[in-house]
């Protein structure tokens, strides 16, 4: 018989005490009518930036990149500060005019100054292979979801 109140008084204190929570039904119920996701990634940005553009060394060619692909200097591949992975980008030499579209598959270039590191075919075909780096034009064709498919490059 003790047993019982000795139950029935812990079970009230335990109630009663400033650290018991109590749920109740009578919250009001949720509104699911919002349905908008504020990201609308299908919507073309509008982005540019002007800098100086690198390219990556020989010494990079077949080491992962932070977007886990292997780096390959033939591809048309770049390093870029905080676009996400998968976007691809027009690079516009300001110099001679000639442009190429790269995908970023990796951060960086690491050097105060440069807004860019492109591939050495890349570098190529815009024309400062020689020069080392060149004063560009950066602009998004399409932004990336944070992830590469590597046959796509």
């Amino acid at each position: 018989m003790k047993f019982k109140y000795l139950c029935q008084t812990l079970a009230l204190c335990a109630l009663l005490s400033p650290g018991c929570v109590m749920y109740t039904d009578d919250l009001p119920p949720v509104d699911e009518s919002y349905t908008e996701d504020p990201y609308q990634y299908d919507k073309p940005i509008k982005y540019e930036e002007e800098g100086i553009a690198s390219f990556m060394a020989d010494e990079m060619q077949k080491k992962k990149t932070a977007s886990g692909i292997e780096f390959d200097l033939r591809k048309l591949v770049a390093a870029h500060p905080y676009l996400p992975f998968g976007t691809v980008v027009k690079v516009t030499n300001l110099s001679n005019k000639k442009n190429v579209n790269v995908t970023i598959i990796d951060v960086g270039p690491f050097v105060k100054g440069r807004i860019i590191d492109v591939s050495f075919e890349a570098a190529k075909r815009l024309g400062f292979v020689e020069e080392g780096s060149v004063m560009v034009r950066v602009d998004v064709i399409s932004l990336g979801n944070g992830s590469v498919n590597p046959e796509a490059l």
